[in-house]
């Protein structure tokens, strides 16, 4: 799920979905995104294979419990830990909590499609080596004058 992630993260969302996945770069109050709607056709598409897997190909219905499990942790850790969405308040000090925080928070660093970094999720990249590729990417930007 991981690779899948990511790479839905980086050539939808940061591809021809950004005009759902552009408010949740940009700070609001709102309870709800336009990016959420990016849970719900994922979650659409596996109840359908729960469905099939039920009806027609028992291994589908493994695949959809995976993806369930992965949305499941998704939502808590992503929505929870690191953007404060639900009630709890853990800020991680130390860790690979920490570090999966402070990855996507870099990822927040850029409020436009282009120039973002660290796209997966679970595995969460050295914030080091991110910052440097983000200060990479920004000064390639600068230098084609697109900033």
């Amino acid at each position: 799920m991981e690779g899948w992630a990511w790479w839905a993260h980086k050539y939808i969302m940061h591809g021809w979905g950004w005009s759902w996945h552009a408010d949740h770069h940009e700070p609001h109050d709102n309870l709800f995104e336009k990016n959420d709607l990016f849970a719900v056709v994922f979650g659409s598409f596996a109840m359908a294979l729960f469905v099939i897997g039920w009806l027609w190909f028992p291994p589908l219905w493994y695949v959809a419990a995976g993806i369930t499990v992965y949305g499941l942790v998704y939502s808590f850790v992503h929505d929870g830990l690191v953007h404060q969405r639900f009630p709890y308040k853990w800020v991680p000090k130390k860790g690979y909590w920490k570090r999966l925080v402070q990855a996507h928070k870099l990822h927040h660093a850029t409020t436009c499609k282009e120039g973002a970094v660290s796209f997966g999720f679970v595995l969460a990249p050295d914030p080091q080596k991110l910052r440097v590729k983000l200060r990479e990417l920004k000064e390639a930007r600068r230098a084609a004058g697109s900033l």
